[in-house]
């Protein structure tokens, strides 16, 4: 009995820390719901400046985004719930100069500004990293800040 119980922990040991299993729990996505999918993609292929890249559905209601390394951003066109936005919950980017990109923002009338709201201000965290905040056409909270 104590041999077949530590048999089965150590099967269970080796698949919940095997190399596939963790490799299954590596983050790959974010997706999000956009009623109007053209002027989701022209705000996160201009403004926000990310590269577009292919998808397998070969349609007109999904635009893919590199978002880094491995990572992506589904934009899907669809009948969204509503959904409240909330500014604790955001999609975050990190800029070699947030100066310039909030000069970008400028360029783009994209309004923006600190956690509380105020606009065209900064927000300093404790660790020294300044953001901003702003939301996609569908309300979406960004955080873009100069974290190295």
């Amino acid at each position: 009995m104590k041999n077949r119980l530590l048999f089965r922990l150590t099967v269970v040991s080796a698949v919940l820390f095997s190399p596939v299993f963790l490799a299954a729990q590596t983050f790959n996505h974010f997706a999000i719901c956009v009623k109007d999918l053209k002027k989701a993609s022209d705000f996160y292929t201009n403004v926000m400046q990310l590269k577009t890249i292919r998808h397998p559905f070969n349609d007109t209601v999904h635009h893919w985004y590199s978002i880094g390394p491995g990572l992506q951003l589904h934009v899907i066109k669809a009948d969204c719930p509503p959904v409240v936005h909330d500014i604790n919950i955001h999609l975050c980017f990190s800029v070699p100069s947030l100066p310039d990109f909030m000069k970008h923002l400028d360029e783009y009338h994209i309004k923006y500004g600190d956690w509380q709201g105020n606009y065209k201000k900064t927000q300093h965290r404790p660790d020294g990293v300044t953001q901003i905040y702003l939301q996609d056409p569908d309300g979406y909270w960004i955080e873009v800040n100069d974290a190295k």
